[in-house]
Parts: structure tokens; C-alpha cells; sequence
């Protein structure tokens, strides 16, 4: 025998019986909702870490109240409260727009305008502004 004789191919799946009731809607297309919930809660997240960022540096009383763990400071309350806003908007979003087709295009422009303020917020020298 040569080695050519030992491959074996599977045969093909048939996927005539597969069962997709989106989108066996008349032209439907998967919705694009659950896609767009996720983008736009990353902007909320990151746009949360700025500003909480700038408002530790402005307030004393911010500070310390973000201050969750006294060896880490007010980063830990920082991180936790962008988390938070994070899964609490995924979540929020999510249910809001799964069965909605929210356009991709204008949801990713606002969710990196939130992101680039976010960074704004947590640049030392923007931040330290406020001091």
C-alpha cells in the first residue's frame, strides 16, 4: 500500500436540516443588536474610568470614597465602578436591543468618542488639571 491509499475524507455534513429560525425570516439577517450592546457598553466603561478619574483628582471626598482598598487607594474603586458600568450597560443594552438592528457604524463612532474621552480623563496631565 502507499501512503496516498491511507487518507481518509470524511464525507461532506449535511446541512439541509439545519434549523436556524432567524434566518429563515423571510431576508432576514442576524440582528446585530447583542454586537452593538457590547461596543457601546466598552465606551461607557472606559468614558466612567476617565471621568471618575478626573473627579478623584477634583474631590478629596471623590478619593476617598473610591478608595474600596486602603493599600490600593482610589483605583480600586476606579476599576470596580467601570466594571460595574461596564456589565450593568451590557446587560442593559443587550435586553434593549436584542431583536434591534441598531446601525454598527453610528454606535462604534459614539463608543470611541466615550473611549477617547475616557483616555483624556485618565492622562495625568488632563487629570492634574484639576487638582
Amino acid at each position: 500500500m502507499t501512503s496516498h491509499e491511507l487518507v481518509y475524507k470524511p464525507p461532506a455534513p449535511d446541512v439541509s436540516d439545519v434549523h436556524d429560525p432567524v434566518v429563515e425570516e423571510a431576508g432576514a439577517v442576524p440582528r446585530s443588536g447583542p454586537a452593538a450592546a457590547v461596543v457601546a457598553a466598552a465606551g461607557l466603561g472606559c468614558f466612567v474610568l476617565g471621568l471618575l478619574s478626573v473627579l478623584a483628582a477634583a474631590s478629596v471626598w471623590v478619593s476617598e470614597t473610591l478608595a474600596v482598598s486602603d493599600r490600593v487607594g482610589e483605583m480600586s474603586g476606579l476599576s470596580l465602578a467601570a466594571v460595574a458600568v461596564f456589565f450593568a450597560s451590557w446587560a442593559g443594552l443587550t435586553v434593549a436591543w436584542r431583536r434591534a438592528n441598531p446601525p454598527l457604524l453610528r454606535v462604534a463612532a459614539a463608543s470611541g468618542a466615550l473611549i477617547v474621552l475616557g483616555l483624556l480623563g485618565t492622562f495625568p496631565p488632563f487629570f492634574n488639571l484639576f487638582d
